[in-house]
């Protein structure tokens, strides 16, 4: 089998993937992708995107239970669950199929395989147990993804316990689910099926659910998720569960007290794990640090021609961070003088659960914990009339700014399309502004948005409409 030369191979055609070997392309390299199940990788396939089909579903289904909020009234509303399904995984489909005719158009050639270092600057790349190519360069990324996290004795067993692949391609719909994690995929999860109709019980072992969000948010969702119907546990976990032939009953701990919960189904949704494993890293000068690789600020290992990017690496697991580093990697490699190593305090994270949350920066905790004295400004969505007209009064903005500099620190929202929102102060963060250059910026009104402009405000006690 003949060697084949390339001026860069990434292996992993998921959302760092990919976009790193476009890059690659649009520089001038040649460059190779090694994928061994699906272009556009889990994000595309089974994870961000379908996700986001399902639960604008389940967002049309509440809108369809409360019409006569705006003045409709319809006989009762059904779903089919197969077409629900289908819908979702054909989303998945298309955008999959435009990832591989990127890279058509890119010239970048794609291989259908494994990937696994096999020396200095080779890469050999398999299929079933046969050999399919041996591939050379200088460069090779890898950006092999992860997988979910399991908790022993309570692992997904694809019919009783799920995990996030079993959640979007459910056989029938469960009238009573257990949701362990409350972290984004785990809420998003219990939203959709509790916006669906089921009855649903989050369990988390943190004190709060959604943990890496401002405390204030959390109790926010907290509280509109219990008003909806969902059951919540914090300070809880699931010591062990029992099968039964279409049930299953999990013993949970909290406060000290244990008690029986009986579902139709569980979803298990607590971390994940870095696909590691069978990549050829045993004897390079790569460092694996709990089950995650270790680079340095251009994503490179410890091992020279070699990198990593995605959630192969550390947090936060994101596919904009993954895209990200993809051609910061890449422009790195190619000798630009214009890369700059990613802050990940200007990486937003987005929540789609109802009501969305979405965040960047630091949280009051954090800033304060950082030595900051702070100025701290909030809104509520019920004091903006574009919410209110769309029957979504029920959100708020929060911001922190340095009191001395005037620096935006972070900012916290929840409420209605609040991740599309959140990008304005992502630039505003890239593009250090300070809360004079918000203050004079000009919200378009009626919108959503306004919220925004009058949170900054409200830290300088210059609110308007609240």
């Amino acid at each position: 089998m003949a060697e084949q030369a390339f001026d860069l191979v990434v292996v992993g055609g998921g959302p760092g993937g990919y976009v790193a070997a476009i890059r690659a392309a649009q520089l001038g390299m040649k460059t190779a992708v090694v994928e061994r199940e699906h272009l556009g990788g889990i994000c595309l396939n089974w994870g961000c995107i379908p996700t986001k089909a399902l639960l604008r579903t389940s967002e049309i289904n509440h809108l369809l239970h409360h019409l006569p909020d705006f003045g409709f009234a319809a006989v009762e509303s059904r779903f089919d669950l197969d077409k629900v399904v289908q819908r979702s995984r054909a989303v998945a489909k298309q955008l999959s199929s435009g990832v591989a005719h990127l890279l058509r158009k890119n010239k970048v050639t794609v291989f259908d395989g494994s990937g696994k270092l096999a020396g200095k600057q080779t890469l050999a790349v398999s299929k079933d147990g046969k050999d399919v190519a041996t591939l050379k360069s200088p460069h090779i990324i890898l950006a092999t993804g992860a997988r979910a996290r399991q908790l022993p004795g309570i692992e997904a067993d694809g019919k009783l316990i799920w995990s996030y692949k079993e959640a979007m391609v459910p056989a029938s719909f469960p009238k009573s689910l257990l949701v362990i994690g409350s972290g984004a995929i785990g809420i998003e999860f219990a939203s959709f099926y509790l916006n669906m109709g089921a009855q649903v019980t989050v369990v988390e072992l943190l004190p709060r659910i959604l943990p890496v969000e401002d405390e204030e948010i959390s109790a926010f969702a907290h509280k509109a998720f219990e008003k909806q119907g969902m059951k919540i546990m914090v300070n809880a976990s699931v010591k062990s569960v029992r099968k039964g032939e279409d049930n299953v009953a999990a013993t949970v701990e909290a406060g000290g007290k244990t008690r029986e919960i009986t579902v139709d189904r569980v979803i298990s949704a607590v971390g994940i794990v870095g696909n590691v494993e069978n990549i050829g890293l045993e004897g390079t000068g790569v460092k694996v640090d709990r089950t995650h690789v270790v680079i340095d600020e251009y994503c490179r290992t410890g091992e020279p021609g070699v990198y990593a990017i995605g959630d192969l690496t550390g947090p936060p697991w994101l596919a904009h961070k993954a895209s990200h580093e993809g051609v910061i990697c890449v422009e790195k490699i190619a000798g630009l003088n214009d890369v700059h190593p990613i802050n990940v305090q200007n990486i937003p994270g987005c929540t789609y659960c109802r009501p969305q949350v979405a965040s960047v920066g630091l949280t009051e905790t954090k800033a304060r914990e950082a030595g900051h004295e702070l100025k701290v400004g909030r809104f509520p969505f019920i004091g903006n009339g574009k919410a209110i007209a769309m029957g979504e009064p029920e959100g708020m903005v929060k911001t922190v700014f340095d009191a001395r500099t005037g620096e935006l620190l972070g900012a916290h929202m929840i409420g209605a399309e609040v991740t599309e929102m959140i990008q304005g102060y992502t630039i505003a963060r890239t593009l250090e502004t300070t809360e004079t250059d918000l203050m004079h910026t000009v919200f378009p009104h009626p919108t959503v948005s306004e919220t925004m402009h009058e949170a900054v405000l409200d830290a300088y006690k210059r609110a308007i409409h609240f």
